[in-house]
C-alpha cells in the first residue's frame, strides 16, 4: 500500500493510465477484428477498407505507448497479406 504522499499520487495516476490504456487497446482490437471478420467473409473491398482505418489506429497506439513499433507492424504486415491473398 503506498504511504508517501508522492507514491499515493503515482498510485492515482497509474489508475488513470491503466485505464486511457485498457480503452485504447479495446479500441484497437475492435479495428482489427473488423479486418479479420472482413477477411473471413471473403469482401475483398470491405477487408481493405476496414485494414486502412485500421492502419492509424494501430500506429497511433505505438505512438501513446499500449504496443510496440514491431508488434504493430507485424499485425499490420499479417493482415495486409491475408487481404492481398483474398482477390
Amino acid at each position: 500500500m503506498a504511504n508517501t504522499p508522492q507514491s499515493k499520487k503515482r498510485a492515482r495516476q497509474n489508475e488513470k493510465r491503466f485505464a486511457v490504456n485498457k480503452a485504447r487497446r479495446s479500441r484497437i482490437r475492435t479495428y482489427l477484428r473488423n479486418v479479420e471478420e472482413a477477411i473471413a467473409s471473403g469482401d475483398k473491398d470491405a477487408a481493405t477498407a476496414a485494414l486502412r482505418a485500421a492502419q492509424p489506429e494501430l500506429m497511433r497506439g505505438v505512438t501513446k505507448g499500449v504496443f510496440h513499433k514491431n508488434t504493430a507492424s507485424r499485425k499490420m504486415s499479417r493482415l495486409a497479406a491475408r487481404v492481398k491473398a483474398l482477390g
